[in-house]
């Protein structure tokens, strides 16, 4: 039998490997589902606000069989005026993993190129090869974005700038002062030719002085697009949901090529209702800071090496990454290998609940010993 034609670069594509469900651990060791945790995905253990469940629960017995505002006008006006910017240039995602892939759609193809940095997050490379586009993949500098390299590494052909900040998997964070530099330097020297995408999704976790106010950057920068999501801090994860700002040039392209009805009744509303409990949002935020510090702790005392974390999962260094990830697993605790990120001796742990990283630690400390 013939094989299917398909372009090269879609056949070269390894497909993108989440963190392993509950269930599915659960069916290979046979183990109870709700004796497993689940330190991989950087969800929120706190799942989402009782503001939200309730309004779930509310819209739930009016859902008809009528799709979703393909506009989601609501919501775009509530995250208007949280960042003080235009609805018009709010663009929604299913997760911002849409609007990443949306805006590699709207901007590359064979014959451009894209700049992201070494140990990013992997959709930025997934999404460059999706469109046939040249990687230009910078260096890391201690595990984090070089900035300068970066802006050394744009070409005649580079069409679009990854940056993730804070970055996953790594958990380092890029000063504003030097993110504004680099955006000031890059609309200098190429205007509009190159667009820069600022993944967001793990800014909640920032302390407050940590904390840029990108939005005026996006009123400052029109090659600027900046991309948040409801799936981490604000626990949201099932629903996808995520939304981008950007000046209406930007936006404008990525909603040629958004899918309609991306983000559905349940989001919309989910997200709405998020977006106004800032008090589960300080829950969230004082309860990742002690889990952070409870983890890095551990590590500490193992005489284990991690990347100082900005976020809410810590990258550490265990030597047999692959051998541990398997004992851990068998433990029925599930984190996150990174080798397909280039980080082969490293495990990504997501912060849970207090109880749920010290069973990590201390299976992990057992493993270590034997």
């Amino acid at each position: 039998m013939s094989q299917i034609l398909a372009p090269a670069h879609v056949q070269a594509i390894a497909p993108y490997q989440a963190g392993k469900p509950i269930e599915e651990l659960a069916r290979e060791y046979g183990l109870d589902p709700a004796s497993i945790i689940k330190l991989a995905s950087n969800e929120n253990p706190l799942g989402c606000s009782e503001h939200v469940r309730a309004a779930l629960a509310q819209a739930v017995e009016h859902l008809q069989g009528r799709y979703p505002d393909p506009n989601g006008f609501d919501l775009k006006i509530d995250i208007a005026a949280h960042h003080q910017v235009p609805a018009q240039w709010v663009t929604l995602g299913n997760g911002s993993n849409d609007l990443l892939e949306l805006a590699s759609l709207a901007l590359l193809d064979e014959g451009t190129s894209a700049v992201y940095a070494q140990h990013a997050f992997v959709v930025y490379r997934l999404s460059t090869q999706a469109r046939g586009a040249r990687h230009c993949q910078v260096p890391a500098k201690a595990y984090g974005h070089d900035l300068p390299a970066m802006l050394a590494a744009i070409a005649e052909d580079t069409r679009l700038v990854f940056i993730a900040n804070p970055n996953n998997p790594t958990g380092t964070h890029v000063p504003a002062a030097d993110v504004q530099t680099f955006l000031a330097q890059v609309y200098q020297r190429y205007g509009n030719q190159v667009t820069v995408l600022l993944d967001e999704a793990y800014d909640d976790y920032l302390d407050p002085e940590e904390r840029a106010d990108s939005a005026k950057w996006v009123q400052q920068y029109p090659n600027l697009i900046v991309t948040r999501t409801f799936s981490k801090a604000y626990g949201l994860a099932g629903l996808r949901v995520g939304y981008a700002l950007a000046q209406p040039g930007l936006t404008d392209l990525l909603n040629r090529v958004r899918q309609p009805f991306n983000v559905g009744v349940l989001a919309q509303q989910a997200a709405r209702v998020a977006l106004a409990d800032t008090d589960f949002l300080a829950a969230t935020h004082h309860l990742n800071r002690q889990g952070r510090k409870q983890l890095q702790d551990g590590f500490t005392q193992l005489g284990l090496e991690f990347v100082p974390s900005h976020t809410n999962f810590v990258l550490v260094q265990v030597g047999d990454a692959a051998g541990i990830h398997g004992q851990l697993l068998r433990r029925g605790i599930i984190v996150r290998p990174v080798a397909a990120d280039g980080l082969p001796q490293h495990l990504r742990v997501s912060i849970g609940l207090p109880a749920e990283n010290a069973r990590f630690l201390d299976a992990l400390a057992d493993i270590l010993k034997s």
